[in-house]
């Protein structure tokens, strides 16, 4: 029997693309005959899966599942806006949304986590040889709270908790949880539209806040104006791009005469208690994946030009 060594199980995850678990199973199967574990690989579908991690995945399903005072978000990529439509993509993304309550924030985890007689990762594995798309797990999040409702939305919804854009809050609350729940469900309407960066001020990103302040300072350094000058101005700018980024003093999009902050305060007395927002994920399909262009035409000329 070969020694399965670090760089052999490298070798066989080079040669076939799949997950440095999976090869190392393949090998010690196989007794750490390389050629062999690539076969293990491919009848496990795991190779053949492999041979797609190639391509962009940037389409796709947000899913969305709450239990309790808990709730999950993951994004799972496909290549094709087709697949989004699929019932097997659908009850896969489902799913792994499910396994993430328990399985926690960590998408590794999720991956080695189970959901009946396999894991997550062999899920989309078979998903993968299935359908025959590359598809992956990219990211995933949760939210609790210890007393008060999960409020959750999904926009351009197209089954229950699957959509394009997702969005969890959570309300701590000692009120009610049927009125915290409808109120949170608005909050979270919220933020799909609105897009805020942090819940308050002190949620900002320092290096975000840090440039935003120097934006403003160089603007006015350059129209000449003292320092002194420049100090209030770039306070009172940065009081303005706090409204326009931060979820508490954005305008409310329900009632753009108030802000979140003011509607949450005027909801305590039907909620009965007070309403603290714990913390928000906000999900949008492919955001931040470099999408691959290709000219449609270029393509068909070249596929029909005589060899």
């Amino acid at each position: 029997m070969a020694e399965i060594t670090a760089s052999l199980v490298k070798e066989l995850r080079d040669k076939t693309g799949a997950g440095m678990m999976d090869c190392k199973s393949a090998l010690n199967e196989t007794k750490g005959e390389l050629e062999a574990a690539v076969d293990w690989l491919r009848k496990k579908g795991l190779a053949k899966a492999a041979k797609k991690a190639g391509r962009v995945a940037a389409e796709g399903l947000v899913g969305i599942a709450r239990s309790g005072t808990k709730a999950s978000i993951v994004e799972v990529n496909a290549e094709t806006d087709f697949v989004a439509r699929n019932d097997h993509f659908q009850g896969l993304v489902k799913m792994i949304a499910d396994v993430a309550l328990s399985a926690g924030a960590d998408v590794d985890k999720i991956k080695a986590a189970k959901a009946g007689s396999m894991t997550i990762e062999e899920a989309i594995a078979s998903a993968i040889s299935t359908i025959g798309e590359n598809m992956t797990l990219r990211r995933a999040a949760e939210i609790s709270v210890s007393k008060g409702a999960i409020g959750t939305y999904v926009h351009n919804s197209i089954s229950d908790g699957l959509g394009k854009i997702g969005v969890i809050v959570g309300l701590e609350s000692p009120g009610h949880a049927d009125e915290l729940t409808a109120l949170g469900r608005l909050v979270a309407m919220h933020v799909a539209a609105a897009n805020p960066l942090a819940v308050d001020a002190s949620g900002l990103d320092p290096a975000v806040v840090a440039r935003e302040k120097d934006v403003l300072a160089d603007k006015y350094k350059s129209q000449g104006k003292p320092a002194n000058v420049i100090d209030k101005i770039v306070e009172s700018g940065l009081k303005t791009y706090y409204k326009e980024v931060c979820l508490l003093e954005q305008a409310f999009i329900h009632d753009a005469g108030k802000s979140v902050a003011q509607a949450l305060k005027e909801a305590e007395g039907k909620v009965g208690g007070p309403i603290k927002v714990t913390g928000f994920v906000r999900y949008a399909l492919g955001e931040g994946i470099e999408k691959q262009e290709s000219d449609f035409a270029a393509e068909v000329a070249a596929a029909v030009k005589p060899s």
